[in-house]
């Protein structure tokens, strides 16, 4: 494509210097840039991508779309907003592939990552070919993209939808996050459904309050479709009626809405829930017919993803019976109260519960089936919201016979800073605090007997530990057996 054609996109820019080359690929990391590339300046939250313009034009650059003043031998287009520009031109330069796919975004604190992978499993056993974008990557059938946020930045998330659809996808669901849709990553992604699981205490680091978190989440709401009578082009809020935050995302929207919970009315509530072990059973009602549904996800916080995963699937008029089945199937999601099995007479749960509100859910759903002890094992990450550690540490030894409190992600904070703040909230308590995270789940390991439970938290599917600004390998799955192993010989 020319970058004339690129342009058509844009209603307002100017452009400095001659020239009308050929654009082969849309790149924002200069580190990334081919010939061909149109690099666009992006200002980020650490660094500004106009410093690197002359880098990327080094590497093969072709044009620069750019918002201040930049010295390259390229043709400069000049916009008012670079990241605005990027998703118009990603979207027009990929041929809009999101309105030709059945587009399904997930938003809220906890749960999203559970929701897509079962509403992909589910569909995908129905017979509705769906990809996934999320936390651990995009992907569908042969194709894998790893991803470092969430949601990617816009042009990815475009130029995967394309090969997604190139390849046969019908649909394709989403995580959206608060600050992807705040930061305006998924602008020209046209989204047929909107999931909202709930809203907890998360990312006041990146917003003021937990009102300015509410409403950068309710975007993904307020822009779903403004038009009705479209067969083809039905809108849908798929809402939380346990949590009251659905009430004000059910008025900002002008899209059909469909709800899901279990302590208050809905169009897919559950009842007479029973938590094992070895999975959790319910009865589904929805629209007028009562569904028994025996799963082998834990939790009531598995009953809720379950229950937005089969309020959203049926909107494409799948059978339900079909999608009951396909869910009873699924083993479980990567890092989601994952167990790890070595041959050990103890339980050891792997969770991705980094907020208070999961963490809560976890120990609260173990508590429902343990025999003996929890033992608990919860950090907090570095550089993220502080306000939380205080409340993480207290829910720990609040629900656990034995908390151990360690290292999570620190980043470029000091851990033993960390954990002084984890500690501000369980002044008088008793607990366990061992720094090096590997030494504290081989602590768990080692203090286990028969029919204890240990639930390792906050990491769930990485396989990471950053420390600084280096990512070390580092997987509590890996570990964990690891240490099962020592103890049996």
């Amino acid at each position: 494509m020319k970058l004339s054609d690129c342009l058509e996109a844009l209603i307002d820019f100017r452009q400095d210097g001659e020239g009308n080359p050929e654009i082969s690929r849309l790149i924002i990391d200069s580190r990334k840039t081919v010939p061909g590339s149109l690099f666009f300046c992006i200002k980020g939250h650490t660094t500004d991508g106009h410093r690197f313009a002359g880098k990327a034009v080094e590497n093969g650059a072709s044009a620069v779309i750019a918002q201040d003043p930049v010295d390259v031998h390229v043709p400069v287009v000049y916009v008012s907003d670079s990241h605005r520009a990027l998703a118009m031109i990603a979207d027009h330069f990929y041929g809009h592939p999101s309105h030709s796919l059945h587009l399904i975004g997930v938003t809220g604190t906890n749960g999203k990552t559970t929701i897509t992978y079962l509403i992909q499993a589910i569909q995908e056993a129905c017979g509705l070919e769906t990809g996934l974008i999320g936390t651990m990557g995009m992907r569908y059938k042969e194709h894998f993209v790893s991803v470092d946020n969430t949601t990617p930045e816009t042009h990815l998330i475009q130029e995967n939808l394309a090969k997604m659809k190139k390849d046969g996808a019908k649909s394709v669901v989403m995580e959206t996050s608060s600050n992807a849709l705040y930061d305006g990553r998924v602008r020209g992604c046209d989204f047929n459904i909107g999931i909202f699981t709930n809203l907890t205490e998360d990312h006041l680091d990146l917003h003021p309050s937990m009102k300015d978190y509410m409403y950068a989440k309710s975007l993904l709401f307020s822009q779903l479709g403004n038009s009705y009578g479209n067969p083809h082009e039905l809108k849908v809020a798929v809402l939380n009626a346990d949590d009251q935050v659905s009430e004000v995302y059910k008025h900002m929207t002008a899209a059909h809405v469909v709800t899901y919970g279990i302590d208050h009315e809905a169009d897919f509530r559950a009842s007479s829930i029973r938590i094992t072990p070895a999975g959790t059973s319910f009865t589904l009602s929805a629209r007028g017919k009562s569904y028994p549904v025996s799963m082998q996800l834990i939790g009531k916080f598995s009953v809720y993803n379950a229950l937005a995963a089969l309020a959203a699937c049926s909107l494409k008029g799948l059978d339900m019976t079909k999608m009951i089945q396909a869910l009873e199937k699924i083993k479980g999601v990567s890092g989601r109260f994952e167990t790890v099995s070595a041959g050990q007479n103890f339980t050891v749960i792997v969770d991705y519960s980094h907020t208070p509100d999961s963490l809560e859910n976890a120990l609260t759903t173990i508590k429902e089936f343990a025999r003996r002890r929890i033992i608990s094992v919860v950090g907090c990450g570095g550089d993220r919201e502080r306000g939380k550690r205080p409340k993480m540490a207290k829910i720990a030894v609040d629900n656990s016979d034995l908390a151990i409190l360690t290292s999570d992600n620190p980043r470029t904070e000091d851990p033993e800073a960390i954990l002084r703040e984890m500690e501000e909230g369980i002044k008088g308590r008793s607990y366990k605090k061992i720094t090096d995270r590997r030494e504290a789940i081989r602590f768990a390991v080692r203090s286990a007997r028969e029919n204890d439970i240990i639930l390792i938290a906050g990491k769930g599917h990485e396989t990471y530990q950053i420390i600084g600004t280096v990512k070390h390998h580092f997987d509590d799955r890996e570990v964990a057996e690891e240490a099962i192993k020592e103890i049996s010989k």
